[in-house]
């Protein structure tokens, strides 16, 4: 009985007891499987789901991305400072950056304009230093080739709608007197490949380099399953994306390889 007592109480000197012992080993291991996943997070790949129409048909509402972090971005965790990478993103490439609307979500666009550039659209014919872009991702309406969005930049800056700036409006007609838009440097003009149905440069203006967080390598599920994403915060997200795995296991596709990026 003496020896069953001294074996799950402390010892006369202060030492743990082999169950406390294991119970503090155990606390540790998981502390430091916790912290290596947030370091993985915050500096080499992240998990992304898309929430808008904004790049169909390339990706799609309810696609759940790996995005590589690797050379362009290094977040802090729990918190949303980024901090700069190495790596540029080139023409084309599709990636995943901090809004630079304020109180807005991060968003996925692809990279049209790179610093420097002078950028026109024509009847939905993106123009790039005078040269015609071959573009076979991007969807127009053929009833908008007309519309504002489709021949850019427009005169009046206030004909793309609501969701535009008093200050980019201004710079948009400003722009459209000349016949072009001149990316800055250190910033990229990016548009939706579902170029009538995306809320982007166009409307809100240049992506500073150090609001993108990395690019887009695999879609590693796609739920088809219509429903609001938790806004809990980016922990939330994506335990909300697996729980949708889990009730909707009918409507999931796995592993499709994102070679279109």
């Amino acid at each position: 009985m003496k020896a069953e007592v001294r074996k799950i109480s402390a010892d006369a000197d202060g030492k743990l007891t082999t169950s406390e012992n294991r119970l503090w080993s155990e606390v540790l291991s998981w502390f430091w499987v916790v912290m290596a996943f947030f370091l993985l997070e915050a500096t080499v790949v992240q998990a992304r789901m898309i929430p808008s129409g904004s790049m169909e048909n390339t990706v799609l509402v309810g696609d759940h991305l790996i995005v590589s972090r690797a050379g362009y971005d290094a977040g802090i965790p729990f918190t949303r400072l980024q901090v700069p990478l190495w790596r540029e993103p080139n023409r084309q490439q599709i990636i995943v950056f901090n809004s630079p609307v304020p109180n807005s979500p991060d968003l996925i666009k692809r990279v049209i304009g790179l610093p420097g550039d002078h950028i026109k659209i024509v009847h939905g014919q993106v123009f790039v230093n005078g040269t015609p872009l071959k573009e076979p991702y991007a969807q127009h309406d053929p009833l908008a080739l007309d519309s504002a969005v489709e021949n850019y930049p427009p005169r009046d800056g206030y004909l793309l709608g609501d969701g535009i700036s008093p200050s980019w409006a201004a710079y948009v007609a400003k722009s459209a007197a000349r016949g072009e838009i001149v990316v800055p440097a250190g910033n990229f003009f990016a548009m939706g490949d579902n170029r009538d149905n995306s809320y982007d440069s166009r409307y809100w203006g240049f992506v500073p380099r150090s609001n993108i967080i990395g690019t887009p390598v695999i879609v590693y599920m796609s739920i088809n399953a219509q429903g609001d994403v938790w806004d809990t915060g980016r922990i939330g997200d994506r335990f909300g994306a697996y729980l949708d795995a889990l009730i909707h296991p009918s409507e999931v596709r796995w592993g499709r390889l994102f070679h279109r990026f």
